[in-house]
């Protein structure tokens, strides 16, 4: 494998614009529509009503999600990448009319079940692509920019969102996803090249699928119970739906993660865990202006810095890590980023305590602590992962996998933040024991990622 790592000058080269522009488009309209959804959704209950229904429109959304990102190697066999990738736009785009138009909370979750299957086939064709149609020199710089682009969503997201739902006009908000996803499909049916996928019709695992889809239901489920037994018992449900997929996965002869997945020298199943930790690590950041509220008493904007704080530790530190770090500098940041996230989330979590004013600009601090530890690793890991073979095919598997571990690991992290959460006895207990316990895993992680940089045996 080359260490020599290409410029942003390259990245952004005529050559390579297209794709670019085409895949980090994707992931924009799904990060956007991530932050811009949890922005105007009381507005949207205040009007239509289904207030019982709050939370299914998240969990909807991340279930369908999920199960497109497990068929994304299909569908570049099937349709190639164009046609792939208008197939993801047009399904974005008509979930996101259907949530406009929609007269009942029923409905707007109809639209919200397309959205997700078209986001999870975006999310998942983009790290495909990446692999299939860039030079491996420049595989970390494009990584970077994938990840950018959630920053991106963070700001945008909320401020559309936001805006819509204070002039009375909810539905604006997915107008305006329609619209963009239709403009960003035009450009890609324009610039992607004409021509189908290889044709292999492998037979869909079936039993792969629907353990892993089992699995994200009982947790998102369990996380909008309410109830302690059906949390035990959903919880109980997706550990065994897990089992049950590594089990009739690694048996398959088309499994839903490449063969190398299972290999006892190989060190793909621990790359996959290092982006579970660093992807599930992220969802704190749902919690952080209610805590920024609730215990140090700031105003909804400035509580909502906080998730800014570990968006613009993320964003500065892939953006810097992908220029210096190669070789073996970049195994050492795989290394050091989930130390970073645990750091910075046990400092969060110490400062609870205090809301003197120093105290909580510590907050931010740590925030952009834990979210440098997120973005330095993760450009590395995943071109680890993109890189892990010379075999064209599995390395494909292996690239469509990074999305499809990343959406199982923000399904089951958002569910145990909220289960975290619930066990606080009060406010600063909450925040303590969502930070301690994200810290906590953040130091398993550490040892995860110096499995992860072990050279095959």
């Amino acid at each position: 494998m080359s260490t020599s790592t290409g410029g942003w000058s390259e990245l952004l080269a005529r050559e390579h614009r297209a794709a670019v522009s085409v895949f980090a488009g994707g992931i924009l309209v799904f990060a956007i529509n991530t932050f811009l959804t949890s922005a105007s959704l009381p507005s949207t209950v205040a009007d239509i009503g289904g207030e019982q229904f709050y939370a299914w429109v998240v969990t909807v959304f991340l279930i369908a999600s999920v199960v497109a990102s497990m068929l994304v190697t299909r569908a570049l066999a099937q349709f190639g990448a164009r046609g792939a990738y208008l197939i993801g736009f047009s399904a974005f785009a008509a979930g996101s009319l259907v949530c406009a138009l929609t007269p009942t909370m029923p409905i707007l979750l109809i639209g919200r079940l397309i959205q997700g299957l078209g986001g999870g086939l975006l999310t998942g064709l983009a790290f495909a692509v990446v692999q299939i149609a860039l030079p491996q020199r420049i595989w970390g710089r494009a990584v970077a920019m994938i990840s950018a682009m959630w920053g991106v969503g963070n700001i945008v997201g909320p401020a559309i969102g936001g805006m819509f739902a204070e002039v009375g006009l909810w539905r604006g908000s997915f107008w305006f996803l329609t619209v963009v996803t239709l403009a960003i499909a035009a450009v890609a049916a324009r610039v992607l090249p004409r021509g189908r996928g290889s044709g292999d019709r492998h037979p869909l695992p079936w039993a792969s699928l629907t353990a892993v889809t089992v699995a994200a239901g009982a947790v998102s489920v369990a996380a909008i119970s309410g109830s302690t037994t059906a949390v035990v018992v959903l919880g109980g449900v997706a550990l065994l739906a897990l089992l049950g997929f590594v089990a009739v996965d690694r048996r398959g002869d088309t499994g839903l993660l490449p063969r190398l997945t299972y290999s006892v020298g190989n060190p793909l199943k621990w790359i996959y865990l290092s982006i579970a930790v660093l992807a599930a690590g992220s969802t704190a950041e749902a919690f952080l202006p209610l805590f920024g509220q609730q215990v140090g008493g700031l105003s909804p904007f400035t509580a909502g810095l906080l998730p800014a704080a570990l968006s613009t530790g993320w964003t500065v530190a892939q953006i810097a890590s992908s220029t210096w770090a190669h070789g073996r500098s970049a195994s050492a940041a795989r290394v050091a980023g989930p130390a970073f996230l645990a750091a910075g989330l046990a400092g969060y979590g110490l400062l609870q305590s205090s809301t003197a004013p120093i105290a909580i600009a510590g907050w931010y601090v740590c925030l952009v602590v834990a979210g440098m530890g997120i973005g330095m690793a993760f450009p590395h890991i995943a071109t680890a992962a993109m890189g892990i073979t010379d075999d064209q095919a599995e390395a494909a598997r292996a690239s469509a996998g990074i999305n499809s571990v990343q959406m199982v690991a923000n399904t089951v992290g958002s569910a145990a933040a909220g289960l975290l959460v619930s066990f606080g006895a009060d406010a600063v207990g909450s925040a303590r024991l969502l930070s301690f316990g994200f810290a906590w895993l953040a130091v398993v992680g550490v040892g995860i990622a110096v499995r992860s940089v072990r050279p095959a045996r």
